[in-house]
């Protein structure tokens, strides 16, 4: 058994699977999610667990070398933007529709408990050498 980083074993070895450019969106427990991405479901309870704290988890075990996330955030969601922008030098905003659309392309989607609007990230995976 692992005894430190990420112990849910369908995300641990979807984040094993992962390459360069491959696409991770973490999204609230409101984001429709495409046909195709592999999905790991970790919503339990409305906010549990909190978008903040699985981008802050993953962020511990991917690179990610850029992130794309709705406009909308920033005036409908003031604390996730500020957590986006505090975590990400290169955050692309695009309309919440288009981000969808460009969700269809994940390798991978993370859903988690999160009930605030636009709490949604694509980030892109990037390598560490």
């Amino acid at each position: 058994m692992k005894k430190t980083g990420i112990l849910n074993r369908h995300l641990s070895g979807a984040l094993a699977e992962l390459g360069h450019g491959d696409g991770v969106l973490v999204c609230d427990a409101g984001m429709p999610i495409p046909d195709g991405p592999r999905v790991v479901d970790l919503a339990f309870r409305a906010g549990v667990p909190s978008f903040a704290e699985v981008v802050e988890g993953l962020l511990e075990e991917l690179v990610v070398e850029g992130a794309t996330a709705a406009s909308e955030v920033r005036e409908a969601n003031p604390a996730a933007a500020r957590l986006l922008a505090g975590h990400f030098t290169r955050l692309a905003y695009v309309s919440h529709e288009e981000l969808k659309v460009l969700s269809a392309g994940a390798r991978l989607v993370v859903r988690t408990g999160e009930a605030r609007p636009y709490a949604n990230v694509l980030l892109r995976c990037g390598v560490f050498f």
